[in-house]
């Protein structure tokens, strides 16, 4: 018996929607220096590569999450590591370790954050956060998925134009660009105490120099709008130094 077309897309929207594969987090380094990336797992979720590794310049990995993982990916630079994984990195350290084994990063840090399916939505959440300040760009862009997919992404270099006020230096090269909450540690900076709702939260002269810089990346706290993407794709490509966008 022949399977008509309204049939045969409910049984599509169904099998999209409950599939519990998870999904595939593929992780490039296209930068011309080695990185090494950071993970960490949400509360209760697991941690690939125990939070961290190398990758060359042109290298990539592959990462195999459950579903509904969420947690946060950054870039760590200028690296040195002992064999048993010990040592230290000019931006991005947790705790000189190389694997971060459930230690965050440093900042100033540029942060990828997802959440890839919750028990609310079976949407994925993802975005580029500058809210712990830069040190590289990246990107986080979907392979296929639904209607409405977009990429977030910081793919500029803000060392360059970060403002002296927030420079972080290392032998004289600007590295990282603090947040003006890490600068200026005040709760009107950083969103807290009496800030901590959007009504009373505004961006920053910072935070308008960042999202004028990068606009698909959060410059602030509350920065949902523009910055918070909501996807459903199987794949996901996570780039360090990103190509610019034509």
């Amino acid at each position: 018996m022949a399977i008509t077309c309204s049939i045969l897309f409910y049984i599509v929207a169904f099998s999209f929607f409950i599939s519990t594969d998870g999904a595939q987090l593929i992780i490039v380094n296209n930068c011309l220096e080695s990185v090494w990336p950071g993970i960490l797992g949400s509360a209760g979720q697991p941690t690939p590569e125990d939070g961290g590794m190398h990758l060359g310049s042109g290298e990539e990995i592959v990462l195999n999450v459950p579903e509904k993982w969420s947690g946060r990916i950054w870039g760590r630079q200028g690296c040195t590591f002992d064999t048993n994984g010990e040592g230290h990195c000019l931006t991005g350290d947790c705790l000189g370790q190389l694997h971060c084994n459930g230690k965050g990063g440093i900042p100033p840090a540029t942060v990828v954050e997802m959440t890839l399916g919750s028990s609310k939505s079976p949407l994925h959440f993802y975005d580029v956060s500058l809210v712990d300040g830069f040190n590289l760009p990246v990107s986080m862009k979907p392979v296929g998925g639904s209607v409405g997919c977009g990429v977030a992404s910081c793919e500029v270099d803000l060392n360059i134009c970060c403002p002296s006020a927030l420079e972080v230096k290392r032998n004289g090269k600007v590295v990282g660009c603090k947040s003006a909450c890490l600068a200026m540690q005040s709760a009107k900076y950083c969103c807290t105490g009496s800030y901590s709702d959007p009504k009373t939260c505004k961006p920053t002269l910072f935070a308008h120099l960042f999202k004028a810089i990068c606009p698909k990346a959060y410059s602030y706290a509350y920065d949902d709008v523009s910055s918070l993407n909501r996807c459903r794709a199987s794949r996901y490509v996570i780039t360090f130094c990103p190509p610019p966008m034509l």
